[in-house]
């Protein structure tokens, strides 16, 4: 964001990773500052200040500058929010050493298998995948040994398929982890209260789902942007939610660029325990000067040829669309109306998040296309041997939904660590 200052509505919309209606009610109830101009409301960057460190009913004695960086107190750890209570765990001497575990996790929403692939990276054995998503399925059963169930999770005979899969596949073990990334937009609020609203169905699902398995840990992955919804209400009903059926949960923001993945993609993480243990959260691994850069990740496949069975088949772009392309700066979209979706990655730097946004996708930044599914598998951190099914539309999605493997194997390395299943 751009230190300026006066900004409009939109860009602290998109700065704060709220809607704009949201930034025009704190404007209207006051709590925001802005003045008009010319018929449109700018928001002061002393506002703005204020309106970021605003501390009511908190005891914080932490600043925040407009980029979220701490300017009156060293926290020890990037990315943690003025009201994280975070265990940090260094993985350092284990991240290359890893020993064998006992551990078994299931993957609810798990999609192509991004999650499933980390923690599986982390020593950790799968059990079984859940989704609905159909070519994800059959990208995931080529890539895991054990079982996926494909189908709707709010359908009892779905769920009960789920659960005699588990305890088929347990054999008498003790299920560790129950870890999924369950949609978000379907939170609203009427008072003071979060009310119901269908879309909400799949987190009462999966809240079901642990409260049926039970689970020593659980993981919940979303966007970064659950954290400011509603003030940070979802974020506490969530918390709420798991506390009511056995579960202590500590949550932060991590960036995966922090574990080695060649790019900045943010996800806030839950992570609770029922058997009394304290959560960890993994301490960055790598500092920002050390990031693994689009080009070192994606600089071998620019002359790689065409292969179907790879997942690197390049789009044909018009020659007036190749121009564009070529034109546009790194790190900036090619649409004006857009800000994450057909975004070219920056070639020196950890690349911007990967997404497939309704036919968006990342730019490559050194030739006038876009990104092959394969080029995007490397910056998600995907292993070259896990390949992806159905037809490139669709591999595309996958990929761009997926949580980053290594992202997981942290994730996963911290529950071992909490576990006390370290060596």
């Amino acid at each position: 964001m751009e230190i300026k200052d006066y900004y409009t509505i939109a860009e602290v919309a998109e700065h704060l990773t709220l809607s704009q209606k949201s930034i025009r009610r704190y404007i209207a109830a006051g709590h925001l500052g802005a003045v008009k101009v010319g018929g449109n409301y700018r928001i002061p960057k002393s506002a703005l200040e204020h309106f970021i460190n605003d501390k009511s009913g908190s005891e914080s004695a932490v600043n925040y500058d407009l980029f979220g960086n701490v300017v009156e107190e060293h926290l020890p750890v990037r990315n943690t929010p003025k009201y994280d209570l975070i265990n940090w765990c260094d993985l350092t001497n284990v991240w290359d050493n890893l020993s064998e575990s006992e551990m078994t996790f299931v993957d609810c929403f798990c999609g192509a298998g991004g999650l499933s692939k980390g923690l599986e990276m982390a020593g950790l054995q799968g059990i079984c995948g859940l989704d609905w998503f159909r070519e994800a399925g059959m990208t995931y059963s080529r890539n895991f040994k054990h079982p996926f169930v494909n189908g709707d999770i709010t359908k009892p005979e779905v769920k009960q398929l789920f659960y005699e899969v588990i305890e088929n596949q347990l054999q008498g073990k003790h299920l560790s982890v129950v870890a999924g990334g369950f949609p978000c937009q379907g939170f609203s609020m009427a008072g003071n209260r979060i009310v119901d609203d269908p879309r909400n169905s799949l987190y009462k699902e999966l809240l079901e789902i642990v409260d049926y398995l039970k689970p020593d840990f659980v993981v919940c992955e979303n966007v970064k942007g659950l954290r400011s919804m509603l003030g940070g209400m979802v974020e506490q009903k969530i918390i709420s939610d798991f506390r009511n059926i056995g579960y202590e949960m500590n949550v932060t923001t991590l960036c995966a660029a922090d574990y080695t993945v060649p790019q900045k993609r943010e996800r806030v993480i839950f992570i609770g325990n029922r058997i009394g243990k304290r959560n960890y959260h993994p301490q960055p691994l790598i500092s920002p000067d050390e990031y693994v850069t689009t080009g070192q990740a994606i600089g071998d496949l620019i002359d790689h040829p065409e292969d179907k069975d790879f997942n690197h088949v390049p789009t044909r772009h018009t020659p007036e669309m190749q121009a564009r392309m070529a034109a546009c700066p790194e790190g900036q979209s090619l649409y004006k109306g857009y800000s994450d979706a057909w975004k070219k990655c920056p070639w020196n730097e950890a690349s911007c998040t990967i997404k497939e946004n309704h036919g968006g996708v990342n730019v490559h930044p050194r030739l006038p296309r876009v990104l092959t599914a394969r080029e995007m598998a490397r910056l998600q951190s995907f292993p070259d041997d896990f390949i992806f099914e159905g037809p490139k539309n669709k591999q595309l999605v996958q990929i761009g939904n997926a949580v980053p493997p290594l992202l997981g194997k942290a994730i996963g390395l911290a529950i071992r660590h909490s576990a006390g299943d370290l060596q």
